[in-house]
């Protein structure tokens, strides 16, 4: 009998600990959980910076408006009517780097070239060569509107119609001073203010991006950012947010911010700089790049104003891997500094990067775009952005894309659901975020 009690009580104390580790698993399981099955990506090499401590004040509210006087109003009607807000703290990553042979005398990025791996041995197992348009594009998706040019009116202007119907507020684009650009492409600078007025007209605000170029110094982006204010900051579509100080300011998004040593940066976005931006007329809010874990010191020092994690294949970096942001959001918290995660709706790179298979992050329907959005959310950040519109390399875009098949390739697509599924995802988010945020503030 005694061996049947102790036998009951085996079983019942297994049966307990059984439920209790459920429980536990239940409740510790991120959004991230539901893709573990995903490899993390490669590692990159960070710079490594001194701690300095003059930081401006955080910032806290997003304002749509121009100029320095403003309300704190985050949502405005667009010119389409009631039914259609626009949320101005969902920001979206925007590239002006497309070219046809009918706007600019040949394709311009859609023929990107493959980019050979840095191990020979990998690279000579991967197809070489460029892409040939327009049947054979660098994308594992097809744009609805073809292999497009960035220059053509019509383009820019469903570009903003899409983005207007997604309610992302703020396009942040990607940005090369004048007579600059990325290794493939051609000088876009020129095209910024048709970008601007298109922009305008749905009610969209404009940030910048600042890119990376050849000699990029503290000093030359002290010129770039004087460049873009005199020249675009009394325009109508001209971004601005709202410090905690009440100070209405312009926001920069700094791109592989951390090239650059944070001492360097300091020159620049310290109180006590050399150089210092601070209390002028060219003061804004500078977002840096966190890639790996020991940036976030190198951000603090260097001045920036916040972060953002801008990669959009979870598990690829430190700052893209969600199960980080809550970590990240409380150094900067700290740290009286913004965190800005970045969403993605996916990731597929392999038409440029052929051998970087392990970094696909499947789109799954649309849940992996939701998982990136709850995992954004539930941080409770004072901005989100999206990577991103159009960025098609990288398959991370949200525009508009349709099946196609040819005699040599069969691109991915959106299929079951709609070309606009991501757009209609992200103004579903977006409405979300908002009342989300009316709640944190009750």
């Amino acid at each position: 009998m005694n061996r049947l009690r102790r036998k009951a009580c085996v079983a019942l104390l297994l049966f307990t600990l059984f439920i209790f580790g459920t429980m536990m698993g239940l409740r510790t399981l991120k959004p991230t959980d539901g893709f573990s099955d995903l490899a993390p990506g490669m590692e990159l090499m960070p710079l490594v910076g001194e701690r300095m401590d003059q930081r401006p004040n955080r910032v806290a509210e997003s304002a749509g408006q121009n100029g320095g006087v403003g309300s704190d109003t985050k949502i405005v009607f667009s010119n389409s009517g009631p039914d259609h807000s626009i949320f101005y703290d969902i920001h979206i990553f925007y590239y002006l780097w497309y070219g046809s042979p009918q706007m600019d005398g040949s394709y311009i990025h859609w023929d990107h070239v493959l980019v050979p791996h840095w191990d020979p041995k990998i690279a000579s197992s991967h197809p070489k060569g460029r892409h040939s348009p327009p049947d054979d594009i660098a994308s594992s998706y097809y744009p609805e509107l073809g292999p497009y040019s960035s220059r053509d009116p019509d383009v820019i202007e469903s570009h903003m119609a899409q983005i207007e119907a997604a309610a992302a507020g703020v396009v942040v684009l990607s940005w090369y001073p004048p007579g600059v650009a990325d290794e493939h492409g051609k000088p876009t600078e020129d095209l910024v203010p048709a970008v601007m007025d298109a922009a305008h007209k749905h009610s969209i605000k404009v940030a910048f991006h600042l890119q990376p170029y050849k000699g990029r110094t503290d000093l030359n982006v002290h010129d770039n950012i004087k460049y873009i204010i005199d020249k675009y900051g009394t325009h109508r579509a001209f971004y601005r947010f709202k410090s905690s100080a009440g100070k209405i300011l312009p926001l920069f998004y700094v791109y592989d911010s951390y090239l650059t040593p944070p001492e360097t940066w300091a020159e620049l976005l310290s109180v006590r700089g050399s150089h210092s931006l601070r209390g002028t007329p060219y003061d804004g809010i500078f977002i840096a790049l966190i890639v790996e874990e020991r940036h976030k010191q190198d951000i603090l020092a260097g001045g920036f104003d916040g972060m953002y994690t801008y990669f959009a294949s979870n598990g690829f970096s430190f700052g893209s891997s969600h199960q980080n942001w809550k970590a990240i959001k409380a150094f900067c918290d700290k740290n009286n500094l913004l965190f800005v995660p970045s969403a993605g709706p996916g990731y597929v790179d392999t038409a440029v990067r052929p051998w970087n298979n392990h970094n696909t992050r499947n789109r799954v329907n649309g849940r992996y775009y939701e998982t990136s959005l709850q995992a954004a959310m539930s941080i409770r950040p004072d901005i989100i952005t999206v990577t991103s519109f159009n960025e098609w390399h990288e398959g991370t875009q949200i525009e508009r894309a349709v099946p196609k098949k040819t005699v040599a390739r069969l691109y991915l697509d959106y299929k079951p659901h709609q070309p606009d599924h991501y757009l209609e995802l992200t103004r579903k988010w977006a409405e979300h975020f908002s009342k989300e945020k009316e709640q944190w503030l009750m």
